[in-house]
């Protein structure tokens, strides 16, 4: 029975560590359809190959090559380039144990042994400080040693767990390497880019050796006390102003301060430091209250890629990397698995539909580094970014989707996102329970959970109702935000539906966000839409579109040319504005009134589909009028 417990999932808790809820062994959770397995599917047959395809044109497995001595080619692409390998290989692991695929296999068996061949002998692996004799850690800041190490733990981590131990074998010989160098008491030094945090502690997990845990908690610990004051940037950039368990605000540059904070949370579940999670909830709080996007993005500055001040939340401005928002989603597990909190189940499901979602697109071979709320002149992907941290970090997360639905305890199971699928977990009470969900969710809001096979005894079923969900139902029976918690003797062939409002509704800003004052978006269940020229009446600008406050937005229908995906109209203005293009201040006594203008019904689509027709330009937030 333990085979459905966590411990082949990518964060699998100890049997002692501080959590309310734990991961499923993801072998017992399988995505059947609807637009998650549709995203799973294009991810295993089209995007990882291209992957393949683009680590190899981009010189990055030419420069492992290099560092084992089978070429003598010069190495290409940034300091840490070794990260996007890794990555990938991380995403193989956890796709060919979803589902065995030769090539695939094939794929990850050849580049492993080509990564193992680069090692040396004391167990140091980086292609770039290889290259040339560059001294090792000579460059913390910004030389990505450690976050290239972290990448490689959890490589060999999800290998290990699905059954090739050999990345695994040498991820510790260099995580062992890190312990020898980093291991002093005496020693200062930490991590410029946050993440090997996150990794060694599930190292531990996976393999029982305290070194790394407390290697982890070292490195959190020296953070907060200038070691980077001479950096290139200032100390909130690498979460470097004040001690971790002190700081009660999240900062700096936003994928570092997320990895940072979801290695933080897992230390938390596994020392029982209450400092440590104190400080967590209070800069969780302070990023969702004030500095997270709509879509769940998070990233205000191009500069130096931050978060930034309260309330600086500009559309055009936004960064939003994907990165981040992957980030996020790992945070907002591990914070529900500490704490049983749905809160976090939902910024969970609005970053992964949204932010996340977004930097993919959806034939699966072009991506988003960036994710604004709104360009002008357009936004088209690429074929594979420049700065490639983004790509392979998608294929991972899209091949661990399904480690994200559903969690057990002593008491019962939980449902946190929504997707037909089939679910196994162990209830000590009842024995292992078998479920099956029907839905078409997020597109329809009707879930149906059928028990298929449980014990003779009282369980949970608990079924997270969103918090934007009002008016929610359960077999007829009016249930609140948060979790539905339905606590019986239950038996085979048992259905519960979950009837959730997934109808088009307008959203309204804080009213402290300068940019997006007065102005509204569209959101559909967790879905946020926008509008793009392309859907325009012909000649109109999107900057002279307006929505009428007080219209009710309704569906249009599926959208044949972005995957069948439903559209939302909603009613509007466009206004002819066009005589003061050329006039930099205008009497607002002599603007045309809104009214002025005729209504009509504008067509909005998901935020995560845009820019799959071409370049043009977007919007999320639009001025509200009448």
């Amino acid at each position: 029975m333990d085979s459905v417990q966590g411990r082949a999932s990518c964060v699998a808790p100890t049997a002692s560590a501080r959590v309310r809820l734990r991961p499923l062994d993801p072998t017992a959770v399988r995505i059947l359809g609807g637009l998650l397995g549709e995203r799973q599917r294009i991810n295993r047959e089209v995007t990882l190959l291209r992957g393949a395809e683009e680590l190899e044109r981009a010189g990055t497995l030419e420069n492992l090559r290099i560092a084992a001595g089978r070429s003598e080619g010069t190495r290409r692409g940034m300091v840490f380039s070794d990260s996007d390998v890794y990555k990938w290989l991380e995403a193989l692991a956890w796709e060919t144990a979803r589902e065995p695929d030769g090539e695939l296999e094939r794929l990850a068996s050849e580049t492993t042994e080509l990564v193992a061949s680069a090692q040396q002998p004391d167990g140091y692996l980086n292609s770039y400080w290889h290259h040339d004799g560059r001294e090792p850690w000579s460059d913390l800041e910004m030389g990505h040693e450690l976050y290239c190490a972290g990448h490689l733990i959890q490589a060999g981590i999800a290998a290990g767990r699905t059954g090739s131990p050999r990345l695994l074998d040498v991820a510790r010989g260099f995580a062992d390497l890190l312990v020898d160098a980093f291991g002093s008491e005496a020693d200062r030094r930490t991590d410029g880019h946050p993440e090997v945090e996150v990794a060694l502690v599930e190292l531990y997990r996976e393999t029982a050796d305290r070194r790394y845990l407390e290697l982890a908690d070292k490195l959190v610990g020296r953070r907060g006390f200038g070691f980077f004051a001479e950096g290139r940037f200032d100390l909130p950039y690498y979460q470097d102003v004040e001690p971790v368990r002190e700081s009660r605000s999240i900062v700096g540059h936003a994928v570092r301060a997320l990895y940072l904070a979801a290695g933080v949370t897992d230390l938390y579940a596994e020392t029982g430091d209450r400092t440590l999670l104190t400080a967590m909830l209070s800069q969780w709080d302070d990023l969702v209250s004030t500095k997270a996007y709509l879509t769940g993005g998070i990233g205000s500055r191009h500069y130096d890629e931050s978060i930034g001040d309260p309330y600086e939340l500009p559309p055009d401005r936004a960064y939003c990397e994907t990165c981040a928002a992957i980030a996020s989603i790992m945070w907002n597990w591990r914070l529900l698995l500490v704490t049983g909190e749905s809160r976090f189940a939902d910024l969970l499901e609005r970053t992964l539909y949204n932010g996340f979602l977004a930097g993919l697109s959806i034939d699966g071979r072009s991506f988003f580094y960036a994710n604004p709320l709104q360009t002008r002149s357009g936004h088209t992907r690429h074929a594979w970014n420049p700065v490639a941290c983004c790509p392979p970090n998608i294929m991972r997360l899209l091949a661990s989707l399904h480690h994200y639905l559903a969690t057990t305890s002593d008491g019962g199971v939980q449902l946190h996102q929504y997707a037909t699928s089939t679910i196994r977990a162990l209830v000590p009470a009842a024995g292992t329970v078998d479920l099956a969900v029907d839905t078409g969710y997020p597109w329809s809001g009707s879930v149906t959970v059928e028990v298929v096979a449980c014990g003779d005894a009282e369980w949970t079923l608990s079924l997270r109702v969103p918090e934007w969900a009002r008016g929610a139902v359960v077999d007829g029976r009016p249930v609140a935000p948060g979790y539905a918690e339905l606590k019986r003797r239950w038996r085979p062939g048992d259905r519960i539906v979950l009837e959730l409002d997934v109808s088009p509704r307008l959203t309204a800003p804080n009213p402290r966000i300068d940019a997006v004052r007065g102005c509204l978006a569209v959101e559909r269940g967790p879905v946020v839409y926008c509008f793009e020229v392309a859907d325009l009446p012909e000649g109109a600008n999107l900057a002279d579109v307006g929505l009428q406050s007080e219209a009710k937005p309704v569906d249009s229908g599926p959208l044949a040319a972005l995957g069948g995906f439903p559209g939302v109209s909603v009613a509007g203005v466009v206004r002819d504005l066009g005589r003061w293009g050329d006039i930099e201040y205008v009497d607002v006594r002599e603007l045309p009134r809104d009214g002025a203008a005729a209504p009509l019904p504008l067509l909005a689509v998901p935020y995560f589909a845009w820019a799959n027709r071409g370049g043009t330009g977007m919007r999320v937030w639009v001025p509200g009028s009448g």
